[in-house]
């Protein structure tokens, strides 16, 4: 097997006295999309914050395409090719749609920003009708597509993405994820934290499910899916 493309060590992060990831080890393999599971306060944005450079760990190690992140400044995370789309969208509310995006390709040269936003408009056409209007009158849905669409301007190798379904209507969850599985097929690398278990473990491969700070499970999607505890805590069986 290749080397992985993201690898954790033992990753421990702390708010004060209060220890939010407590030695979290796991891997994503490059073309490969990898669900982290979990309830409200396991730790999940707290690794991914760790991931993206918002947050410096205690202990452990972060190694991104054979680059050590751990204590990385977050615009050179991005330069190396992490992007991500936040819990809670985060877009620029006074911003115009184009210029959200155009905010994803801070890091890279004019003329790769303006395929990007071109390359976005194609996945979202919604975005194209709306390019003009501000950010902050989308709806939650657009929005959450905006959120991701500036999160590919940066042309990421590993797209970490938080909550994607948080606070969306069913149909707009569906077609969310089905954009997603179309940006998966374009191979890019894809860490995604959610919720909704049953969504996220079709769009895998794999799997963990983290509880209160630590690693419970891990295993390929197919097998998460089919776990009788799994269904029972996440799934609604």
């Amino acid at each position: 097997m290749t080397a992985p493309l993201l690898q954790i060590e033992d990753l421990r992060v702390s708010y004060g006295h209060i220890q939010a990831l407590k030695g979290i080890s796991l891997h994503v393999q490059e073309k490969e999309v990898v669900a982290i599971l979990g309830a409200n306060g396991a730790g999940k944005t707290t690794l991914m914050r760790t991931l993206s450079g918002l947050i410096t760990p205690q202990s452990g190690k972060i190694t991104f395409a054979g680059h050590d992140t751990t204590r990385m400044g977050a615009d050179r995370i991005v330069r190396l090719g992490i992007g991500q789309s936040p819990e809670g969208r985060r877009v620029f509310g006074t911003l115009s749609v184009e210029e959200n995006l155009r905010m994803g390709g801070f890091t890279r040269p004019a003329g790769e920003t303006e395929a990007s936003c071109e390359h976005v408009y194609k996945i979202f056409p919604r975005l194209y009708e709306r390019r003009a209007q501000l950010a902050g009158t989308l709806s939650g849905g657009e929005q959450q597509m905006l959120a991701i669409g500036r999160a590919l301007v940066t042309k990421p190798r590993l797209l970490l993405l938080d909550e994607p379904s948080l606070g969306l209507a069913p149909i707009i969850v569906r077609n969310i994820f089905q954009v997603l599985r179309e940006v998966r097929d374009t191979g890019v690398t894809i860490l995604i934290v959610e919720q909704n278990a049953r969504m996220a473990l079709k769009l895998a491969d794999r799997g963990y499910v983290l509880e209160v700070g630590k690693l419970s499970h891990e295993g390929s999607s197919r097998e998460l899916l089919s776990s009788p505890e799994i269904q029972a805590a996440y799934l609604g069986h």
